[in-house]
């Protein structure tokens, strides 16, 4: 009678496809490496109870303007601010106009730095938009809203950023 239970218990566990273990199917293919001695250990680990600690931590808008703050600063090139201390405007020699973008693309001014980094914090928002457009999937009106805000802010960024690179290496922008 124990050997009809016990032999109808495994063709019930043969016939269910995928209810063995990796470590049962691999055992019958290869018992030299794991022998009939081998078996995995059960621990039972200490429950350690840890002093909690009741500080209230900032929220995730918070960790995230830090990060936006962050990547403005670097976007400005503070460190080549730091560095090089170049002046905030400059002027134009021969007219004594003054003049917001240095003439040569490895030089800069502070307030091109500042106005740049603007553009590329807007870019990035764009980006953001896009982003939150795809969380409104059932609600076509405010996705389609911000689709647009978030193309239009990467399409005025883009083509900001190209003008003031065009105007340092004094390319004219449109050739007409």
């Amino acid at each position: 009678m124990q050997k009809e239970r016990s032999t109808k218990t495994k063709l019930v566990k043969e016939e269910v496809i995928g209810s063995e273990t990796v470590f049962e199917k691999i055992k019958d293919k290869t018992p030299w490496v794991f022998g009939k001695t081998l078996r995995k250990p059960k621990l039972l680990f200490p429950d350690i109870k840890r002093p909690r600690m009741d500080m209230p931590l900032p929220g995730k808008s918070i960790a995230a303007i830090v990060v936006y703050i962050a990547l403005f600063l670097l976007q400005t090139g503070i460190v080549y601010l730091i560095i090089r201390n170049p002046p905030a405007l400059g002027s134009n020699p021969k007219s004594g106009d003054p003049m917001f973008l240095y003439p040569d693309i490895n030089e800069s001014f502070i307030i091109e730095g500042i106005v740049a980094s603007i553009f590329i914090f807007l870019c990035s928002l764009g980006f953001i938009f896009l982003y939150q457009a795809s969380q409104y999937v059932y609600n076509k009106n405010i996705a389609i809203r911000y689709l647009i805000v978030g193309i239009l802010l990467i399409l005025i960024a883009f083509a900001t950023l190209q003008a003031m690179i065009s105007i340092k290496l004094d390319i004219k922008l449109f050739d007409i």
